[in-house]
């Protein structure tokens, strides 16, 4: 009973001083520092003589207070005195308060003496008045300090976190974390015997033998190590080594480093994407072309995704009249949204929430927006999950986008592009037979549509977009390794996502129907080369054979289910020209109506019935070179 009638009592005094404003602050401040001269003035007559003579003395000098506390007021508004909050980073303030009680002291007992007929009091009692107010004004404030702290972390649900390392960069972090709003700092471990079994700033430091016991005790979710002084590949050892102790271990520079590096200080420093190439960057030799698409309504769906949203970035600097965002993903389409609301312009944005595969949600979406222009760029792209996953990898991509380029059709939207992928050509996967599929879908519609213009973008992988290898090396990297690559021969074509989106957009200009574009993007890159530079960019060696002593090891994993060696761009030989010399047209064989239609039937009685055979049968059937030969070949490449 007793203990919720307190929880209550604190509870609502921590709702009262969140919600006083600083200048209700400075009041109760200065309102406490003139009770304070009341109380070392009564202290200080009382010092003076002895009991019961001071009582004495102190009823004849108490008019005295009536010049001391409005020009104790006086003083501390001028030298502002009540606007000195102590705060948890050292002793600064704590003297500021000294010396402007002195002041305030001084200016209360030099005044007494310009009173005509008064008798001041002793010079020893301005001495003990000084004192007394200094202690009590500054201890006032420290137990204020404490008192909210309590009540702040009371009513605070913060991640824990543990400190390796009590050295001046580890004090400055658990300073910092005592009013953050997410972490609270729960203790240090430290190398130095001398230092354990001390606390530091209210926390105890221990040895580094007793993580794995502190981390239960104090139920840690977070170790941060703040030795900014040793090198890279010590703390990346030392992160490596805590990985089993069920947190999360991060690495933090020193506050000085921060200061004076900035975002040098990163442990993994983000290699230069253009860097990985193998080929100068064309992003910026890409021509641009704003009249299929200014004062257009345009939809992008996918916008959420990497090149979803690099495209609704670009799009905009052709000034649309609007521009519709569609996503599944709720938090996605949020972010995307957020960010493009505040570069818009004039344009206008909407925001749709919902999937490709909800046929009269489509229809819908593109009447109520009029659209003109379609990217449709939304797709299972993520290979491994797609071959688990494959008929919702299949409902999503194949008949997902005939849903929408059907509707593009019946709404007489003027242009639609799709999306695709170099896994598209001779596919070994779900994924990139489902693209392939996807391409069938629009090249059928192609030959059909009298007002709409279909065509399709085949690119290679697209560096740093979700689910590439670059942010998986990165986070290899920053977690002390290994970093993992498939097989030591494996190529990709690689591209920007700058060079991906231009080539989308010129796809809409060159475009007359049905039409497969494709970049000129040089030779194929090894996988493991990619790896290597990222580790010796970001400051490490690669350990291998040559270099036992080295920092970081690659490790081959093998290549995944329906994974190829090596990815292509073309199915046939045949292409055409395009008014840029980079971008090519492919000419490629596509199913007649009557097969497209027996195609998409098929399938969906395969999705509607969860029939992965009769799925797996459809791709065979339909999807030039997606046979079992084309796994055991993948296969064979790896033994």
């Amino acid at each position: 009973m007793l203990g919720n009638l307190l929880s209550g009592v604190l509870t609502l005094l921590y709702k009262f001083l969140i919600s006083l404003s600083r200048a209700q602050k400075s009041v109760i401040l200065m309102a406490l520092d003139l009770f304070w001269v009341c109380v070392a003035f009564s202290l200080s007559q009382l010092l003076m003589s002895p009991f019961p003579e001071n009582i004495t003395m102190l009823w004849q000098n108490a008019w005295y207070l009536a010049i001391l506390l409005p020009v104790g007021a006086l003083v501390i508004y001028v030298v502002g005195l009540h606007r000195i909050k102590l705060n948890a980073y050292g002793m600064n303030d704590m003297v500021n308060t000294g010396a402007l009680a002195v002041i305030v002291g001084a200016a209360g007992y030099a005044a007494s003496f310009l009173q005509i007929g008064a008798h001041p009091p002793v010079g020893g009692s301005f001495i003990a008045f000084a004192m007394f107010f200094i202690v009590l004004s500054v201890t006032g404030r420290m137990l204020l300090l404490n008192l909210v702290f309590t009540l702040f972390r009371r009513n605070q649900n913060r991640k824990r976190v543990l400190i390796y390392g009590a050295g001046q960069t580890g004090q400055q972090l658990a300073a910092a974390l005592m009013t953050d709003d997410e972490f609270e700092a729960e203790c240090f471990v430290d190398d130095d015997p001398a230092l354990q079994k001390l606390s530091i700033r209210g926390l105890r430091v221990y040895s580094p033998r007793e993580i794995n016991d502190i981390v239960k005790q104090y139920d840690i979710d977070r170790i941060v190590l703040a030795m900014p002084s040793t090198s890279h590949a010590t703390r990346m050892r030392l992160a490596k080594g805590l990985n089993n102790v069920g947190c999360e271990v991060l690495g933090l520079p020193s506050f000085a480093e921060m200061v004076v590096r900035g975002e040098e200080t990163q442990q993994a420093a983000p290699v230069k994407l253009t860097s990985l190439l193998g080929r100068s960057a064309l992003a910026t030799e890409l021509p641009t072309s704003a009249e299929p698409y200014k004062g257009k309504t345009i939809l992008i769906t996918g916008a959420g995704g990497s090149i979803g949203s690099e495209l609704c970035r670009q799009v905009l600097a052709f000034q649309p009249s609007k521009l519709v965002m569609l996503d599944h993903c709720e938090l996605s389409l949020y972010n995307v949204g957020r960010e493009i609301d505040e570069i818009c312009g004039e344009t206008a944005i909407a925001l749709e929430l919902g999937s490709i595969v909800h046929e009269d949600f489509i229809d819908e979406v593109i009447s109520e927006h009029g659209i003109q222009v379609i990217f449709h760029a939304a797709a299972y792209k993520h290979l491994p999950l797609v071959e688990e996953n494959s008929l919702e990898g299949l409902r999503n991509n194949v008949l997902g986008t005939r849903i929408v380029a059907d509707a593009a059709r019946r709404a007489e939207v003027e242009r639609f592009i799709l999306v695709s992928t170099d896994k598209a050509v001779r596919p070994t996967s779900i994924m990139g037979s489902s693209k392939r599929l996807a391409e069938l879908v629009v090249q059928d519609l192609a030959t059909r549509s009298v007002s709409t213009r279909y065509s399709m973008v085949r690119f290679g992988n697209v560096l740093g977009s979700s689910g590439s290898v670059i942010p998986l090396f990165e986070k290899q990297i920053r977690h002390g390794g290994p970093v993992t690559v498939t097989h030591p021969d494996v190529t990709r074509f690689f591209m920007t996502v700058s060079e991906a989106v231009r080539l989308v957009l010129l796809a809409g200009t060159f475009s007359r129907g049905g039409d497969v574009f494709v970049l000129d993007m040089g030779k194929p890159i090894r996988i493991v080369e990619v790896a290597r530079k990222m580790i010796e960019t970001a400051g490490f060696s690669v350990r291998d054979k040559l270099n036992p002593e080295g920092d970081l090891e690659i490790e081959f994993t093998g290549l995944r289910d329906g994974e190829k060696m090596h990815e292509e761009l073309l199915i046939g030989s045949d292409m055409l020209t395009t008014p840029h010399p980079k971008i090519l047209r492919a000419q490629e064989k596509s199913l007649s109506e009557l097969e497209m239609a027996n195609a998409l039937q098929e399938l969906r009685r395969a999705v509607e019935n969860r029939d992965k055979a009769l799925a797996n049968a459809v791709l065979h059937k339909w999807v030039e070179a997606y046979s079992e030969e084309t796994r055991e070949t993948a296969e064979a490449d790896v033994s």
